[in-house]
C-alpha cells in the first residue's frame, strides 16, 4: 500500500440493527455476515434485514458500507439460497474452495471474492516467494483480495489470536504482483491494529472479537479500533 493511503476497515460478526445503526456513522468500508458456523452465524433473513436497513440508508445518500459474507466450504446451493435472502457485495471463503469455484461465485453473481489463507500460530517459517506463488498464483483473475488469518481447527478463522505477522511481506508482495488486495484479521483490537497498521500497511484490516465485550460487539471499541486505523 502506498505512504499515506489509509487500509479498508471491515467489522466482522454482526447480527444487530441496533449495532448497525450505531456504527453507520463511521468510516467502516465492509461489514461482515458470517454464515458458517460460529458463535457469531447469523440466519440469512436476519442479514438480509440489515442490508436492507443499508439500502434505504443509501438511498437517502448516506454513504454504507459492503455487505460481505463469510462462509466456509459453501455449497453452490447454499450461496444461491442465501444470496437470494441476503444479497451480499462480497463472498468470503475461508476454506478449501478451489478457484474455479471462487471464479463461478464472482461471474454468477456479480460479487466481488475474498479468499481467506490460514496462517498457523505456530508457524516457525517464513513461506519463500515461490511457496506462495504456488498456492496463489491459480487464483488470479478469480478473487478481488486475499485475507490472511489466524488457523483455526475448528472454524478456520475467526480465533481472535493474532499470526506471525513477520509473514505478512511476502503474501504481500505477490499481491501486489498479482493486481490484488492483501487484507489481514487474526486477534487484531483496537490496542494492536496501530503497530499493524504502521508495520506492514494492508490495504484493509477485518476485526471481530477484537471489537467485542462479553462476546457482544461493543460500540466504544468499534469507534476506538475505527480511529487507530484511519485517524477519523
Amino acid at each position: 500500500m502506498p505512504a499515506g493511503t489509509i487500509p479498508t476497515v471491515k467489522i466482522c460478526g454482526l447480527q444487530s440493527v441496533e449495532v448497525l445503526k450505531s456504527i453507520i456513522h463511521l468510516p467502516i468500508d465492509h461489514i461482515g455476515f458470517v454464515f458458517a458456523p460460529s458463535k457469531r452465524q447469523v440466519k440469512p433473513d436476519k442479514a438480509g434485514e440489515l442490508i436492507s436497513y443499508l439500502k434505504n440508508e443509501a438511498d437517502h445518500g448516506v454513504s454504507v458500507p459492503l455487505t460481505v459474507g463469510v462462509f466456509v466450504n459453501p455449497s453452490k446451493e447454499q450461496l444461491t439460497e442465501i444470496m437470494a435472502a441476503a444479497p451480499l457485495d462480497v463472498v468470503q471463503l475461508h476454506s478449501q474452495e478451489t478457484p474455479e469455484f471462487c471464479q463461478w461465485v464472482r461471474e454468477h453473481f456479480q460479487v466481488q471474492v475474498f479468499k481467506s489463507v490460514s496462517i498457523s500460530r505456530s508457524e516457525n517459517k517464513i513461506p519463500t516467494s515461490a511457496e506462495v506463488a504456488a498456492q496463489l498464483d491459480p487464483y488470479v483473475g478469480s478473487v478481488d483480495a486475499v485475507l490472511l488469518d489466524t488457523f483455526d481447527p475448528v472454524y478456520g478463522g475467526g480465533s481472535g489470536k493474532t499470526f506471525a505477522w513477520e509473514c505478512i511481506p511476502v503474501y504481500q508482495e505477490w499481491a501486489r504482483l498479482a493486481g490484488v488486495k492483501l487484507l489481514v484479521a487474526g486477534g487484531l483490537q483496537p490496542d494492536n491494529v496501530d503497530q499493524l497498521v504502521e508495520a506492514y500497511r494492508p490495504d484493509g484490516v477485518d476485526v471481530s472479537s477484537g471489537v467485542e465485550t462479553d462476546g457482544v460487539k461493543d460500540i466504544a471499541k468499534i469507534t476506538a479500533f475505527v480511529e487507530r486505523v484511519t485517524g477519523k
